[in-house]
């Protein structure tokens, strides 16, 4: 049973999760690449069941361990602290702000299958990183809630994934298992699950300010296990790498 989570990165979606565990009870180890001196305000918010720490000791301390930091810096996750465990892979490439990686730009693997290679000795499970760091946090329901939301969940061990799925549903989401590393794809940025069906509509004909201010205001909308199911099969391999301007909302 997961009782800590250890976060490389705590940025948006980190702090997202990190709330969402403390409210299930679970501690968390926070980390970022600045040093534990600069997560003071974030570890205060958490409560006392948060504390600050480098990379490699909130590897070492996760029962699971979140890794959530840009893709470009995928190769500086410490692989020998992370040796054993599982790591849940929330990571999206976008070459406008990771650079671009020939081995991902190629379609040769998947992010998650690359994170894998480095991370040879930890179990890599792809999940919580299609859905957007408010809504995550907001629309996080119990268990049998009629709305519920659902996310994708893709990896190569079966019990790591199923170890995934548990804590997911602890931290308020249904799972929907779409299959191996290698099938990641179908949730990558760009693919008709990421991001925008959690959103609900967009407002049409409005400026980026009004799109900004509904992004950080709007409720969004819950997304089913089989709504899940069905745009995942709607997802055709293009072009890899997400585009903010695809996202007029973001930043």
């Amino acid at each position: 049973m997961t009782k800590t989570i250890g976060f490389i990165g705590s940025g948006s979606i980190g702090g997202s999760l990190a709330r969402l565990a403390v409210v299930a009870g679970l501690n968390v180890v926070m980390s970022n690449s600045r040093g534990p001196e600069t997560l003071a305000g974030l570890i205060a918010e958490l409560g006392d069941r948060a504390r600050a720490a480098t990379p490699e000791e909130a590897a070492r301390a996760g029962d699971v361990v979140v890794a959530t930091v840009p893709m470009s810096a995928y190769d500086k996750l410490p692989a020998d602290a992370l040796a054993g465990k599982t790591v849940i892979d929330t990571m999206n490439y976008y070459p406008e702000r990771d650079g671009h990686i020939a081995e991902l730009d190629s379609a040769e693997v998947t992010s998650s299958e690359l994170l894998q290679r480095h991370l040879a000795g930890s179990r890599v499970v792809k999940a919580l990183h299609n859905m957007d760091w408010i809504r995550l946090y907001s629309r996080a329901r119990p268990a049998g809630a009629p709305d519920r939301s659902a996310l994708p969940v893709a990896g190569d061990d079966p019990a790591a994934k199923a170890e995934v799925i548990g804590l997911m549903d602890v931290l308020s989401y249904d799972a929907v298992d779409i299959g191996t590393l290698a099938d990641s794809w179908r949730c990558e940025p760009g693919t008709p699950v990421y991001v925008w069906p959690y959103l609900g509509e967009h407002p049409e004909g409005i400026t980026k300010e009004e799109a900004q201010r509904w992004f950080q205001e709007g409720p969004g909308e819950p997304v089913s296990a089989d709504r899940v199911n069905e745009l995942v099969d709607q997802a055709v391999r293009g072009p890899v790498g997400g585009s903010f301007a695809a996202l007029p909302f973001w930043g």
